[in-house]
C-alpha cells in the first residue's frame, strides 16, 4: 500500500496468534503504538503515519480478529477476544520489538484495548490518548433508549452465534458502508476509496464478521467482569490521559468523557471535542496529528 511506503510489514507470533503490523519511522524515536477500531484496520492511520514518521517510531497493528491478523474461533466465555487478551497481544508485540515503555493512541475498540493495556501493563504505557470513547462499564451502566438507538450494534453483535454473523453475512459490504457513514460522520466521503476497499477486503469475510461479534460479546461480558474487578482493587490508568471526541457523535451527546475518565485515571486528564463524527483520525487527520504530537511532547 503506497500510503505506508518505507514501513516494514509482517506477522508477529504472540500469545499463540499471528498479529499483522506495520512498523517504521524514526528508528531511535519515541515508540508510539496506534490502535484502530471497528470495523476498520491499521489503515485508519495512513495519513497520520506520513506526518509522524520523521519524529517517532510507529507500530500499527491489526488487532486480533481484524485486518490480516488471526481470527480464532471464539471461546465459550469469549476470553480470547477480551480486551485483556487483546492488550496482552499488544504488550507482547511491543516487547518483541524491543520496547518496554511506549505511548499509545487508541480509537474506538482500539481505545478499549489501550485502556486495558494501561491497567494490566501499567509500567509500559507512559502516555495515552483515547479517541471517541467513554469507559465501557460506564457506557453499559448508563444504557437508555437513546444510547441503545445510537449504538444498536452493541446489542446486536452480542447475540448468540450465529445469529448476527448470518444477518451481517447476507450483505456484509452494505453493513460495512452503513457503519462507516454513521455515528455523526455524515457519510464516509472523507475516506479515500483505497481505504474503504481495504476495509471491505478485510471485513467482508465470515471469519472477520465472527471475530467482530466476539469482540463485542467479550465487551458485554468478561470485559465488564475485568473492569469491575479492576475498580474494586482501585486500579487506575497511571499516566496522563489525553481525550478527543467528536462534537457530532454519541460521546458528546450522552456522556461526560473528562469526568468519567478522570475517575479512572490517577494522572491528569485533558481533552476536548472536535468538529467531527466518530472517525476522527480520518476525518481530521491534521488536527489528530497535532494532538498526538502535543501529547508526545508534554
Amino acid at each position: 500500500m503506497a500510503w505506508f511506503e518505507g514501513f516494514d510489514e509482517g506477522f508477529h507470533e504472540v500469545n499463540g496468534v499471528q498479529i499483522y503490523a506495520r512498523t517504521g519511522g524514526k528508528r531511535k524515536g519515541q515508540p508510539l503504538l496506534l490502535l484502530h477500531g471497528f470495523p476498520q484496520t491499521h489503515a485508519i492511520w495512513h495519513r497520520i503515519a506520513q506526518e509522524l514518521q520523521d519524529r517517532f517510531f510507529l507500530v500499527m497493528p491489526d488487532l486480533r480478529g481484524y485486518g490480516d491478523s488471526d481470527k480464532p474461533d471464539g471461546l465459550p466465555d469469549h476470553f480470547n477476544y477480551s480486551k485483556r487478551a487483546m492488550a496482552a497481544d499488544m504488550a507482547a508485540l511491543m516487547q518483541s520489538l524491543g520496547h518496554t515503555q511506549y505511548a499509545v493512541v487508541g480509537h474506538d475498540r482500539g481505545g478499549r484495548v489501550a485502556h486495558r493495556l494501561a491497567l494490566d501493563h501499567r509500567q509500559a504505557v507512559d502516555k495515552l490518548m483515547l479517541i471517541d470513547i467513554a469507559p465501557t462499564l460506564d457506557m453499559y451502566d448508563a444504557t437508555d433508549m437513546r444510547f441503545a438507538s445510537y449504538y444498536y450494534h452493541w446489542f446486536h453483535l452480542i447475540q448468540p452465534a450465529p445469529l448476527p454473523e448470518k444477518m451481517i453475512g447476507g450483505d456484509p459490504a452494505f453493513y460495512l458502508h452503513w457503519k462507516l457513514g454513521a455515528w455523526g460522520s455524515n457519510g464516509h466521503a472523507f475516506m479515500e476509496p483505497d481505504a474503504i476497499a481495504e476495509y471491505r477486503r478485510c471485513f467482508c469475510r465470515a471469519e472477520a464478521i465472527h471475530a467482530a461479534c466476539e469482540d463485542y460479546r467479550a465487551s458485554a461480558g468478561i470485559d465488564l467482569d475485568h473492569d469491575r474487578a479492576s475498580r474494586e482493587r482501585g486500579e487506575k490508568i497511571g499516566c496522563n490521559l489525553r481525550l478527543l471526541w467528536g462534537s457530532r457523535g454519541v460521546i458528546e451527546a450522552l456522556f461526560d468523557p473528562i469526568g468519567m475518565w478522570q475517575a479512572q485515571c490517577a494522572g491528569r486528564v485533558t481533552g476536548r471535542h472536535v468538529d467531527a463524527g466518530h472517525f476522527i483520525p480520518e476525518e481530521l487527520p491534521e488536527l489528530t496529528t497535532r494532538e498526538i504530537v502535543s501529547m508526545m511532547d508534554a
